[in-house]
């Protein structure tokens, strides 16, 4: 009994591999490969400004 279920333990998990290898995702690599890093640079000025503040009142 030891004897069969060890043989369909391998027999389920070589099935499994077969599985595995078919199925696998076959999508074309690209093989270019841009390297020039991409720099975020942002124009913005800031502007100082006064604020005159109403009294609280306390």
């Amino acid at each position: 009994m030891l004897l069969t279920t060890t043989i369909i333990i391998a027999a389920l998990v070589c099935i499994n591999f077969l599985l595995l290898k078919i199925s696998c995702n076959k999508t074309a690599k690209q093989n270019k490969i841009n390297k020039n890093p991409i720099v975020l640079k942002s124009h913005k000025t800031l502007v100082d400004i006064e604020e005159n503040l109403a009294p609280t009142g306390s």
